[in-house]
């Protein structure tokens, strides 16, 4: 039996201008995701992981997060939480601040706070995600 070469595929890494576009988007993303669920600017720099004036940064466009790091996961994530409450919520993103600010029995704290760590962030992502799944 004879055995040809299967031509190898390499996994490209992502051009320079193609992770500046990713930064970009998921910057800007992060910001607006983070004012539609109430969140202040001290709460997404300890979302995040960042210093309080990086998010300040952030927030007038001077910064952006770096895809290779932890805090763009982490933006990541918290966009997820706001796409899960606007697919369970629909237009009304107002009650989306509200439920970030109130007591969760099923989470075991208030969503705004429990966000801030690594932990309550992905708990909070599992339980959306759950929820979403119900509609």
């Amino acid at each position: 039996m004879l055995l040809t070469a299967i031509p190898s595929i390499r996994r490209s890494t992502p051009s320079a201008p193609d992770a500046d576009a990713k930064s970009a988007v998921v910057s800007k993303a992060v910001v607006r995701a983070a004012q539609a669920l109430g969140l202040r600017q001290s709460e997404l720099a300890s979302i995040l992981g960042i210093s309080a004036p990086s998010a300040s940064r952030l927030i007038g466009g001077q910064y952006l997060l770096q895809p290779e790091g932890k805090p763009f996961e982490l933006a990541l994530l918290l966009i997820r939480v706001f796409r899960s409450l606007s697919g369970v919520l629909g237009d009304r993103m107002e009650e989306a601040s509200a439920w970030m600010r109130v007591e969760n029995r099923a989470l075991g704290g208030v969503p705004a706070r429990l966000v801030t760590t690594a932990t309550g962030l992905v708990n909070t992502v599992g339980y959306l995600d759950a929820a979403r799944a119900r509609i």
